[in-house]
């Protein structure tokens, strides 16, 4: 299916194939979710999905995953040097690295703005030295780079039946409402890393602190207040992907079944989440086989469908501008959804 892939999307070169085919086992290899929604797109728009995650794993590998006793110094580097070899491909220069052989030429192919890729690589930096976020706002800020852009990235090779402007406010708020949830889902493993992805006004507001994760996490011990906060945490996060879902309708029809079924798998790691007692702070929730298959093949169902409708996808517009920013000055007591609108851009950058 590979060859398949490459060749509906135009890609030739054998250096360029033999990029985007590492991207797609990166993937299928530890994007499982990301994977099975991607099987729902056309053909020649899954090499670009694949290229994308490529990259953002990479680079997140090198961040978390760079040998057990790899220093900040090393991994500051190794990010220097994905930098540097990103900014060298994007000027036209040849790299030997596939992961951004393939990204930037998926840039390339498919007009996404290069900005989304520098704020990635800047929040990604920030994961070197950064541990805690005081506050929901700081954390937006985070995920701006993180995971916003991840959807922004991903607006031009989707397309839209509206101008780009329109869809890709919707397309930001999903890509936090994921990132929300891998917090939720990760919240041990980060605490293992020595990470604090949840505000500490939201673990505050419920006599919750990075102490007392630690002591529940090695003692293996529950706390009620524990389960309060992170209850909350997963209504904020319910709250971000009912501000996404209505993007879902703005995208192309073939592309809209793909999506449609990452939001309900992802989302569906929240109702684990629940069912589990919110115990995430000692073990990962995780989605059945069996709801994956059924999400799945009505996701084909609605993809095979779209596929006999005529194309009313838009060309990709040249800049987008950014919406006025909010200060935030509301607190976890209030609705989290609430507080997310008040924050949300349209895709610029937001330092």
């Amino acid at each position: 299916m590979t060859a398949r892939e490459l060749d509906a999307a135009g890609i030739t070169d054998p250096r360029l194939r033999a990029a985007y085919t590492a991207c797609r086992r990166l993937n299928a290899r530890h994007g499982r979710t990301y994977f099975l929604a991607t099987r729902l797109l056309p053909v020649d728009r899954r090499s670009a999905v694949h290229a994308l995650y490529g990259f953002a794993r990479r680079a997140d590998d090198i961040v978390d995953d760079l040998g057990t006793d790899a220093t900040t110094e090393e991994r500051s580097a190794a990010l220097d040097v994905l930098e540097s070899q990103w900014k060298h491909a994007v000027q036209g220069g040849e790299v030997r690295e596939p992961v951004v052989m393939a990204a930037a030429d998926a840039r390339a192919r498919h007009h996404i703005p290069e900005r989304h890729f520098t704020d990635f690589l800047t929040s990604m930096r920030s994961d070197l030295t950064v541990e805690r976020y005081a506050t929901y706002a700081d954390l937006h800020t985070y995920m701006h780079g993180s995971a916003a852009v991840i959807g922004l990235q991903m607006v031009p090779v989707l397309g839209t039946v509206v101008p780009r402007a329109e869809a890709e406010p919707y397309a930001a708020a999903l890509g936090r409402a994921f990132q929300l949830t891998n917090f939720l889902r990760d919240v041990g493993e980060d605490l293992d890393r020595g990470r604090v992805y949840l505000p500490l006004d939201l673990l505050a507001a419920y006599g919750v602190d990075p102490d007392l994760l630690r002591w529940s996490r090695l003692t293996g011990c529950r706390d009620a207040r524990i389960t309060a906060a992170l209850r909350a945490a997963a209504a904020l996060t319910r709250g971000v992907y009912r501000e996404a879902e209505p993007g879902i309708a703005r995208l192309a029809p073939v592309s809209a079944p793909c999506v449609r079924a990452a939001f309900v798998l992802y989302r569906d790691i929240l109702t684990a989440i629940e069912r589990d007692g919110y115990a995430a702070v000692h073990r990962r929730a995780v989605v059945g086989r069996r709801r994956r298959a059924a999400v799945a093949a009505r996701g084909l169902v609605g993809a095979l469908a779209a596929r006999t409708l005529p194309d009313r996808s838009r060309t990709p517009s040249a800049a987008v501008p950014a919406a006025p920013r909010t200060d935030v000055r509301r607190t976890w007591a209030r609705s989290g959804a609430e507080l997310d609108r008040t924050t949300r851009t349209t895709g610029g950058g937001e330092r």
